[in-house]
């Protein structure tokens, strides 16, 4: 399993930079992506953290069940991927434009 988010942080990245130069619309359609994955995982952590100090539970212990909410995940994972596309897209572009 740790094979697969190694080999994928690196290989999905590399596909959304290929798929994106060769269909530009693709580029939005990550861009949009990521601005939701973006207030999902910010509304999710932000209602976790209200429930917490609104219930005056032990911060530390009730925190951590907000890593098994699969939509967190999901958009944690989307963007970490995202943000590795961005950066190898920039280095593409002040290398080569």
């Amino acid at each position: 399993m740790k094979f697969l988010i190694v080999f994928g942080s690196i290989v999905v990245p590399i596909a959304m930079l290929m798929i994106q130069r060769k269909w530009i619309k693709w580029r939005i359609v990550f861009n949009v992506a990521s601005v939701l994955s973006t207030l999902i995982l910010g509304n999710i952590s932000a209602l976790a953290i209200y429930e917490i100090l609104r219930d005056n539970t032990v911060f530390m212990t009730s925190i951590h069940a907000i890593f098994l909410n699969p939509m967190f995940l999901l958009t944690g994972a989307y963007l970490g991927v995202y943000l590795v596309y961005r950066l190898m897209l920039m280095t593409y572009e002040e290398v080569y434009v």
